[in-house]
């Protein structure tokens, strides 16, 4: 989770909200890495989960990321989360809870629909402070 918080700052750093993520493989091996990148690309689907995960899928060259742990400082919203499952990842440890948009629990819980096909542990308030810290430092500046 810390080197997930130093991803967050960077995101801050240019303009995007301070979230930062981590995929470990299945042997704890950091094999992606990811923080907000929406502002700087111009592109909806920068989310520090999806950089993340795309860099994780490219290292292991597929798109299953089973056995794998996804670390964010943030509550996924439903895009992420749906992305999550839909990845295969094993585990999801997360940060701050986002009451405006968090489903993994918040508004929604989609990694824990039994609807779907796959489900990921879920291992939630890692240092909530500090990501809460982050973004409410951030918006104070922004509002």
């Amino acid at each position: 989770m810390r080197q997930a918080l130093d991803l967050a700052a960077l995101a801050a750093g240019h303009g995007d909200v301070p979230v930062g993520a981590v995929v470990a493989g299945p042997d704890g091996t950091v094999i992606g890495t990811g923080h907000n990148t929406r502002e700087r690309d111009g592109d909806p689907t920068g989310h520090a989960e999806m950089v993340a995960v795309r860099e994780a899928a490219a290292v292991l060259g597929e798109w299953r990321l089973e056995g794998c742990t996804l670390v964010v400082t943030l509550e996924p919203c439903t895009m992420c989360a749906g992305a999550l499952v839909a990845a295969r990842v094993e585990r999801l440890v997360f940060g701050a809870f986002d009451e405006k948009a968090g489903a993994v629990g918040s508004l929604w819980d989609v990694v824990r629909d039994r609807r779907l096909n796959h489900r990921p542990e879920v291992v939630s308030g890692v240092l909530a402070e500090e990501s809460a810290t982050l973004l409410r430092d951030f918006f104070g500046t922004h509002r």
